[in-house]
């Protein structure tokens, strides 16, 4: 199964995620949005499985940094998505893409059920 984690290295619920992928030997990859980038199609990809406003992070420094007139702007998925594209540590973190869907934030219990045998859990 081909799991991608999408976040910032310094956070900490990704580092969380990358260690229990590690500590249970499934192979995965890291693509950090501020090395890798953020594009437009991975938004929107992840939208579709998604409501915008779970992706979006409101309560994270960014957010909080952003003036009263960027916040107000962010009114349906387009607006949060330009957004997010021009401030990446607002998408919550981390999103783990996974063969058969997508996961944000991390739960071992949703990992291990998505990724372990059952009798591994």
């Amino acid at each position: 199964m081909a799991v991608t984690v999408y976040g910032i290295a310094n956070c900490d619920q990704c580092r969380k995620a990358l260690a229990w992928l590690r500590e249970h030997g499934i192979e995965h990859r890291f693509h950090d949005f501020r090395v890798d980038g953020l594009d437009r199609r991975m938004l929107e990809r992840w939208c579709s499985h998604l409501p915008w406003n779970s992706l979006l992070n409101r309560r994270g420094l960014t957010w909080r940094g952003l003036d009263d007139a960027a916040r107000t702007q962010v009114v349906d998925q387009a607006s949060a998505v330009e957004l997010m594209l021009a401030h990446p540590t607002l998408v919550k973190r981390p999103v783990i893409v996974l063969d058969d869907g997508l996961q944000l934030g991390f739960s071992a219990q949703r990992l291990a059920a998505a990724l372990l045998p059952a009798e591994a859990r």
